[in-house]
């Protein structure tokens, strides 16, 4: 599989690089996309590594983090927007274009249809019910790879100060407040999932980023969160609340047992 993963590289490459353009905040998109699906692609490598899955499932992770996002990409072109909500699910994107490719045709039934389960499931709030432990395992190592690296992506604009710097294609929803919306306090204190498709303000956004947290599945991941800081930045940026500080020994708590894990 390592000639085809090859030709998979070498075609997401020639691709993401079609979509440059002459004009600077669409060019400034499609970077931090291309840039985000290399830190994914590598991510999912080292999730792999971790679990010390078999050479042959360290490339189908690799293959899948490669194109979890491949779907952006025409996402922009067509409706000028990486907000799903104003434009089209992107992972479902994702597919229409994967089925377009040849090469995807040299992978076994089984394997295409684990590649297309955890891309589609990507970016879902919750992963689709399934009895196959592998497509569950595969849908988490690519929501634990993504997720890694958009904190990556979102980390300079975390500041209230930092927010007018942020690109349109980024602060696409949410005014930019620091004010949270009572309903996402109140999912932050009970530690149950926001829906990311009722972020009202800048704070919603940042709940969001911390809640995110309980849907991460690996010791491995939680740590790379820890190491570089991203947890802090976001608790310091957010306003003084009583409830929300409960939030926040709740959350801490949960990340603590997660690196045991």
């Amino acid at each position: 599989m390592r000639e085809l993963l090859t030709r998979m590289h070498e075609w997401m490459t020639r691709y993401m690089k079609s979509f440059y353009s002459d004009d600077a905040e669409v060019q400034q998109g499609i970077l931090i996309k291309e840039k985000h699906t290399g830190y994914v692609t590598a991510n999912c490598v080292e999730l792999a590594k971790f679990l010390k899955l078999s050479t042959h499932d360290a490339e189908l992770a690799e293959i899948i983090g490669l194109f979890h996002d491949v779907g952006r990409f025409r996402q922009y072109s067509i409706y000028k927007t990486f907000n799903d909500a104003d434009s089209e699910d992107h992972a479902d994107l994702a597919l229409k274009v994967i089925d377009e490719l040849e090469f995807f045709k040299e992978l076994s039934a089984q394997d295409y249809e684990l590649v297309r389960f955890a891309i589609q499931n990507h970016n879902k709030k919750t992963v689709a019910p399934t009895d196959d432990e592998r497509k569950n395992l595969f849908a988490k190592i690519i929501r634990d790879a993504d997720k890694l690296d958009i904190y990556r992506v979102l980390e300079p604009f975390l500041a209230q100060s930092e927010v007018d710097k942020m690109p349109n294609f980024i602060k696409s929803t949410g005014k930019l407040v620091a004010d949270i919306s009572p309903d996402f306090v109140e999912n932050f204190v009970t530690g149950e999932q926001a829906d990311y498709r009722k972020i009202r303000t800048n704070g919603d956004r940042k709940i969001v980023r911390l809640m995110w947290l309980y849907d991460i599945n690996f010791s491995w991941t939680m740590r790379k969160i820890v190491e570089r800081g991203y947890i802090e930045k976001i608790v310091s940026n957010l306003p003084p609340d009583e409830k929300i500080a409960e939030g926040v020994r709740r959350l801490k708590l949960h990340v603590e047992e997660k690196l045991k894990t």
